[in-house]
């Protein structure tokens, strides 16, 4: 199972894209309010989660972590103790870890980009302590997948597909969706 986390703020294209893209290629995918199941986006827009991290445990055994970004979004995000438990549960377990425009600042900040090739929304670029900066949209060393922003967010969705279903499953729903 994947867990994405939305806190009040995230930047919605970066959220839904991607889990529209893991649902439609079958992925598993639970998203988890942080302190409710109505988050509010940084555009006014409420998702309903699957689950909240109100009393949430981290489970014996999970597949990755994602993380949209938007402001506060990323803020109230890395302040949550729930979050941080699936974040380190994940890097200790060496599972996914995939981050998107602010949020990799997240990783950045525990020190999980350590010489790993990343990328973030520009501005953040100091945050990611360790990290070897890269100019591309999105970025995948090893079990970090991490991505510009929210005009890339159907390509870091192809990504995290990539990564667990292989480049051929990423292809075929990349023509069946018509993204460039």
């Amino acid at each position: 199972m994947i867990y994405m986390f939305l806190a009040d703020g995230f930047e919605e294209v970066e959220a839904l894209a991607p889990l529209d893209i893991l649902r439609r290629a079958g992925i598993d995918v639970k998203t988890v309010g942080v302190g409710d199941n109505f988050i509010r986006g940084s555009h006014g827009i409420t998702v309903v989660c699957d689950m909240s991290t109100t009393g949430l445990e981290v489970p014996e055994f999970l597949d990755g972590v994602i993380l949209p970004g938007g402001m506060p979004g990323t803020v109230n995000l890395e302040k949550n103790k729930t979050v941080q438990a699936f974040i380190d549960s994940a890097y200790e377990r060496h599972e996914f870890l995939c981050a998107i425009c602010a949020a990799p600042s997240i990783l950045g900040h525990k020190g999980y980009l350590s010489g790993k090739e990343a990328t973030c929304f520009p501005g953040f670029e100091n945050e990611l302590e360790g990290a070897v900066l890269s100019d591309k949209y999105v970025v995948r060393d090893d079990k970090i997948i991490t991505a510009r922003g929210m005009g890339v967010a159907t390509e870091f969705g192809l990504a995290i597909v990539a990564a667990f279903l292989g480049e051929e499953k990423a292809a075929s729903l990349k023509r069946q969706i018509q993204s460039l």
